[in-house]
């Protein structure tokens, strides 16, 4: 029987794919067996690879327009085709709304926001162009969809990103899908640095209703799905993976005595 989700053959570009959730999408696409490119202002220490398919590392800054379009001409050059968009690369470091500046605002929308308009456009540019056209997934959050309290401007960007994947769906259409996922809690290699110690980390996880955070493979899976034939009539559309979401506060602030 014919494997859906085989991706031999398949270019692949992920955005912040060194590292974080962005490895774990990369491994996953390399072990279905494609090529996958991956970019960021850094290189890893070590690339990611699965039996001796090896990421490739191109030193790019997303919120450069230049680099960008660089990156997808190499791309192009290297393997004749792209077939695949992960943008994964963003995020934002706590900042109270009523005090933080607004170039570092306006810094946060344009990597979070612009830096991923920006690679769509040109990517599909690409799409367009070849017979079975591409796919594009754009890695939200689910502070797209709830309050984002100390990551306001980071919360509204992923929003926008949300309303772009479903625009460019309807304008891009047929040749290119265009989807998302709306991410939860994340355990990756930087988790200390959000949720505090081993402790920290299982408290917070305790909160979610599957009883643990996502690990960056589970992203990863989804971004395969979108990517592989298994969703040829899905675009426009995205994938919440939240592990059951958040317990309402209101379950916690009364008389539990009397539920």
């Amino acid at each position: 029987m014919h494997n859906r989700l085989d991706m031999s053959g398949k270019v692949v570009i992920v955005t912040g794919g060194g590292k974080g959730v962005g490895r774990g999408i990369t491994l996953r696409f390399l072990e279905a067996g494609a090529k996958v490119i991956i970019c960021g202002r850094s290189e890893p220490d070590t690339l990611p690879s699965y039996n001796g398919n090896n990421a490739i590392f191109q030193g790019v800054d997303v919120r450069d327009i230049e680099q960008i379009q660089k990156l997808i001409d190499f791309t192009v050059a290297e393997f004749g085709r792209l077939d695949v968009l992960v943008n994964n690369a963003g995020g934002a470091p706590n900042a109270d709304a009523a005090t933080v500046s607004p170039r570092f605002s306006e810094s946060i929308i344009r990597l979070n926001l612009l830096a991923p308009l920006n690679f769509c456009q040109l990517a599909n540019a690409v799409m367009q162009k070849q017979p079975e056209g591409g796919s594009i997934i754009n890695i939200c959050s689910v502070s797209a969809v709830r309050p984002s309290p100390g990551t306001a401007a980071y919360g509204a960007a992923k929003a926008g990103l949300l309303n772009l994947t479903t625009s460019l769906a309807v304008e891009w259409a047929p040749k290119v899908r265009t989807n998302a996922i709306v991410a939860g809690l994340i355990k990756t290699e930087q988790a200390h640095l959000h949720y505090g110690d081993d402790e920290g980390i299982a408290a917070v996880s305790a909160t979610v209703p599957l009883g643990r955070m996502a690990n960056p493979e589970d992203i990863g899976d989804a971004c395969l799905y979108f990517a592989s034939d298994l969703s040829s009539y899905v675009s426009g559309s995205s994938i919440t993976l939240h592990g059951g979401g958040e317990k309402p506060a209101f379950l916690n602030a009364g008389n539990t005595d009397n539920a």
